[in-house]
């Protein structure tokens, strides 16, 4: 078994997992989860803890033990306290407007960019050069985050562009003159 299987998820109240077969669900404050454990795994719930335990003793099942031990302990944590990804937009006239179920970014294209909004999650703009990301899915928020970056990534000349708020855009050097 991996170390990262071995390690017990601790559920924090106000968080309750169930278990029903190969269909692991967990419900907190935020929203509702599900997972579908793989077979030769199952999920042990004792106390306020859960354990992931192998049936098999086969290296690939090690690997997907620890692999959806940290899924539903990502999932405790969203539902507890919910994931966010901070952007940061960057450059002369690029701004950030969320408009109902619409985030419209103006990314110095010749046209808006318009991005809807997927279900489960939110966005804010605090400001008009920052984007938050926020919801219960940790895949889905960074999914999110990753789309809209790449409508303009930092480019390595000035850094202008949409990058994640601890991103470190390392600029290049300009050509010379002789």
């Amino acid at each position: 078994m991996s170390r990262v299987a071995k390690a017990a998820i601790r559920i924090p109240s106000g968080v309750e997992v169930t278990v029903d077969g190969a269909a692991v669900a967990v419900k907190g404050s935020k929203g509702q989860l599900n997972l579908d454990v793989p077979r030769g795994l199952r999920v042990a719930v004792a106390d306020s803890t859960a354990r992931v335990e192998s049936e098999d003793v086969r290296v690939p099942q090690w690997a997907m033990a620890g692999t959806v031990r940290a899924l539903l302990n990502n999932m405790v944590t969203g539902v507890k306290d919910g994931f966010e990804r901070r952007l940061q937009l960057v450059g002369v006239g690029y701004r950030a407007q969320v408009q109902g179920k619409t985030l419209n970014l103006t990314l110095g294209f010749s046209h808006p960019v318009s991005y809807p909004i997927p279900e489960g999650i939110a966005i804010e703009t605090p400001s008009q050069t920052e984007v938050v990301v926020k919801g219960v899915d940790k895949q889905r928020v960074g999914q999110v985050a990753a789309e809209i970056r790449a409508f303009r990534p930092p480019e390595p000349y000035k850094g202008k562009g949409v990058r994640y708020a601890d991103e470190r855009v390392v600029l290049k050097e300009a050509k010379k003159k002789k």
